[in-house]
């Protein structure tokens, strides 16, 4: 009965991580830390090795066992082959997203579970509250870090296995206590991008899967403004990325309003586009953790750090949601995900 219970934690060789597993450790369980490999390309340089030996040298400094995962399929054929499909298929895919959902919650939970742990642990900020009625997703006590959105596709049962030991925290103060304890990582900046791949230029990712054929960019009358280089890379809102040729117009920001795939053109105009009194936006692949009836009003957000705004829920099926906005707001890219919250409170999502 008091048997120590053992929790695996992700350490990525970032101080979030560090301190995750720090906190555990304190508290008294059993700490074992993680390095999680995943597939890259041939053609990027990574910089795994060193992410690697910078994890070993946390658990090295906190004294806990260090093993490696090996991910390299689920990331390569879950995460990366979606990435392709998506931005081929005209869609604006989350890579962040599924990289939790088959990596990070998946291929690492599995790990973990066939080696006897009890949990496992990563850096996320978000938190991990348990009611009576089950164990919930909250957002991170750090607005400005708050992970919870990228988490909204965990079941239930993924989530009863997760424990997110720094989202009760906010980032100013996990720097201080890394270095209070000494980490070895506790200045590390953070790493940004996309999951484990990082900043890259999608448009050069993507050259390497399918044809990008450079085509006309059209203002909102239809009139050849500039040029692009592949509608299949770009994102309504995007300002960036595209070249102008109207001189009148280079001064003006222009933003992405539409695409058309198969005439492969880009439409820009000078507002981004926002939705409509009455919008319906239809969810596929819905994970919710809590019940949704027609009519109930929540909380919603289609992209990371947007400001959430509530929405009208239908429920025509038990596989689609449809979200009518009761605010303008920014119309969303389809592929993304809109992911819903009572609260401070994650239920759950769907893709747009």
């Amino acid at each position: 009965m008091n048997k120590k219970q053992t929790v695996f934690v992700g350490l990525s060789g970032g101080v979030d991580s560090g301190v995750a597993a720090a906190r555990l450790l304190a508290q008294g369980y059993n700490v074992v830390g993680v390095f999680i490999k995943v597939w890259h390309p041939n053609f990027m340089v990574c910089n795994w090795e060193q992410e690697r030996l910078d994890a070993m040298r946390v658990a090295a400094h906190l004294g806990i066992p260090f093993l490696t995962c090996d991910a390299e399929n689920e990331y390569r054929d879950e995460v990366a082959q979606y990435f392709i499909n998506s931005y081929t298929k005209g869609l604006v895919p989350n890579p962040d997203v599924m990289c939790n959902q088959y990596v990070k919650f998946g291929a690492f939970l599995r790990f973990a579970k066939d080696r006897g742990a009890d949990f496992i642990a990563t850096g996320h900020y978000a938190q991990r509250i348990d009611e009576k009625t089950g164990v919930q997703l909250h957002r991170g006590i750090d607005g400005e870090k708050d992970q919870s959105y990228f988490l909204w596709t965990l079941s239930s049962l993924q989530l009863a296995f997760s424990l997110f030991p720094i989202g009760d925290t906010c980032k100013k103060e996990i720097r201080i206590e890394a270095e209070k304890i000494g980490l070895p990582v506790a200045t590390k900046k953070d790493s940004q991008g996309i999951c484990f791949l990082g900043h890259i230029d999608i448009p050069e990712f993507l050259s390497h899967y399918t044809t990008l054929r450079p085509g006309d960019v059209l203002d909102e009358q239809g009139k050849i403004i500039g040029t692009h280089k592949g509608a299949l890379v770009y994102t309504v809102g995007q300002r960036h990325g595209f070249t102008l040729l109207t001189e009148n117009i280079g001064r003006t920001p222009m933003f992405v309003v539409s695409k058309n795939i198969e005439a492969n053109t880009v439409t820009v105009g000078t507002e981004r586009t926002v939705t409509k009194d009455g919008t319906q936006m239809t969810l596929h692949d819905i994970v919710l953790r809590s019940d949704l009836k027609d009519g109930d009003i929540v909380e919603a957000q289609f992209r990371y750090r947007q400001k959430p705004f509530q929405v009208e829920v239908r429920v025509p099926t038990k596989d689609i949601l449809i979200v009518i906005p009761h605010e303008k707001t920014e119309l969303p890219a389809t592929g993304q995900s809109c992911v819903l919250y009572r609260g401070s409170h994650c239920i759950g999502g769907g893709i747009i």
